[in-house]
């Protein structure tokens, strides 16, 4: 499996942030890892065992990144106000810097030329993140894989709400959509799973809200709620990889 390392000054975060590429060729997918995650822990967990025959045989580039779980969603003593606005710098890093550049090596490595869409996958609080790029830009993200998370800023943010909060807030800002608003469409062009499992450390009362609130709008994402069994931790998770990747990736 090729890897690649970098490290590049970000004007968003105005620091360093490193990632690692898995692949050769293939569809990006953006893995934001878990909870104060760093962006080896793709491979330091082994989901590139799991992503390992898509990877190899030229379907999928995973681009692993560093959170910034630490100096928002986690800085419980921290000034909510400055928390959130700095999660809010570190999704214009992504959208707006990293995003870039795996266009830009998704193109060059498959001889493309254009704007090809992002998988976003995360589990956990990397799910949250990843559902919330999914439905804030679908104008870059046309696949999301969230797994165990959720969908409310206020796990992050205790009650605490401002313009910043909300709009970082899946069950929030969707519930507040108009039907007839044109992201909409642009969700049903697209493939989405949200799934959660109903065991140990398992939080599924968000998820059931997103149910509830995708059947209402008429927003065609697959929601998916898996067994009292089914705890939150990684062995689960790389089942439910190898379940949904095979729909996400089909073309149909």
């Amino acid at each position: 499996m090729e890897t690649q390392y970098f490290k590049d000054y970000s004007s968003a975060l105005g620091r360093d942030m490193e990632c690692k590429v898995y692949g050769h060729a293939g569809r990006p997918v953006l893995f934001i890892p878990c909870q104060d995650g760093r962006f080896f822990d793709f491979e330091n967990f082994k989901m590139t065992d799991v992503w390992a025959p898509w990877i190899e045989s030229g379907q999928v580039m995973v681009f692993s990144i560093d959170t910034m779980d630490a100096e928002s969603w986690s800085a419980k003593d921290g000034d909510p106000y400055w928390r959130i606005r700095r999660y809010e710098q570190w999704i214009n890093y992504i959208t707006d810097e990293f995003v870039p550049f795996m266009r830009a090596m998704a193109n060059q490595r498959n001889g493309w030329t254009g704007e090809p869409g992002i998988m976003a996958f995360g589990c956990s609080l990397g799910a949250t993140h990843a559902a919330n790029l999914f439905f804030r830009r679908p104008d870059l993200f046309d696949r999301m894989l969230a797994l165990s998370g959720i969908y409310t800023a206020g796990y992050g943010f205790d009650g605490y709400m401002d313009e910043v909060v909300y709009r970082n807030s899946p069950v929030n800002y969707l519930a507040d959509m108009p039907k007839d608003h044109p992201f909409i469409k642009l969700y049903n062009q697209k493939k989405g799973v949200i799934c959660v499992g109903q065991g140990p450390w398992e939080i599924p009362d968000t998820t059931r809200q997103m149910a509830h609130i995708c059947y209402e709008k008429d927003i065609h994402v697959w929601v998916d709620f898996w067994g009292w069994d089914v705890a939150h931790d990684w062995d689960w998770w790389y089942k439910q990889v190898a379940y949904f990747v095979p729909y996400l990736l089909d073309q149909a």
